[in-house]
């Protein structure tokens, strides 16, 4: 046995194995990063995945999705956007102040409810003064004279605007917007997430 191991380690076979699985594990992930692309949808800075669940995707389409949304609902139960973009292209930074405006009428259409969350880059939730980390159709949110609804993004309080304050964390982070049973709007793909601006 310890001739047979010792031939083994000799002959390469071990450091061919390696080398192989390490190769293969570089080219999977180039693959599924490169299907990734092709499938997303980008609009205003927010990224979806509108094929994403269907019971009919190929593998690596499957592969895909799963990377860069685990957990996920066909786009006909759930839409999911995400972005760590401002409308500048620039990477969102709780050091920076963001406004988030959603004219009248143009919250998310659906029919069930939506969601806004704000966690750290990996996606975790991040604490902060007032413990809250998302609005949602629930949330009593002031609206403006127009009927917009600005939500505010930034790492310290805004004045006269803390009911529409989403905390951020000292650093980079990203938003989830989310809309479960989305409306006709979502679908056909008319519907346009507005950017994140950054405030002057």
């Amino acid at each position: 046995m310890a001739g047979v191991l010792a031939w083994i380690s000799g002959s390469g076979v071990v450091q061919g194995i390696i080398i192989g699985a390490t190769f293969a594990f570089l080219t999977a992930i180039l693959v599924m990063n490169a299907v990734g692309r092709r499938i997303t949808s980008t609009a205003n800075g927010w990224r979806s995945i509108p094929v994403a669940g269907r019971p009919g995707n190929g593998v690596l389409v499957r592969a895909a999705s799963a990377k860069a949304l685990p957990v996920v609902n066909v786009f006909e139960e759930a839409a999911y956007w995400t972005t760590r973009k401002d409308a500048a292209g620039a990477t969102l930074n709780g050091t920076n102040h963001y406004v988030l405006t959603f004219p009248a009428g143009q919250l998310p259409p659906n029919q069930a409810f939506w969601s806004l969350t704000i966690t750290d880059v990996v996606g975790y939730m991040v604490t902060n003064p007032i413990g809250r980390s998302s609005f949602d159709d629930r949330s009593k949110l002031a609206t403006k004279a127009d009927g917009s609804t600005e939500i505010y993004v930034q790492h310290d309080s805004p004045t006269d605007h803390e009911d529409n304050w989403l905390p951020a964390p000292s650093g980079a982070f990203k938003l989830m917007l989310r809309a479960y049973l989305p409306g006709a709007a979502i679908l056909d793909g008319t519907y346009r997430v507005p950017p994140v601006v950054r405030a002057p």
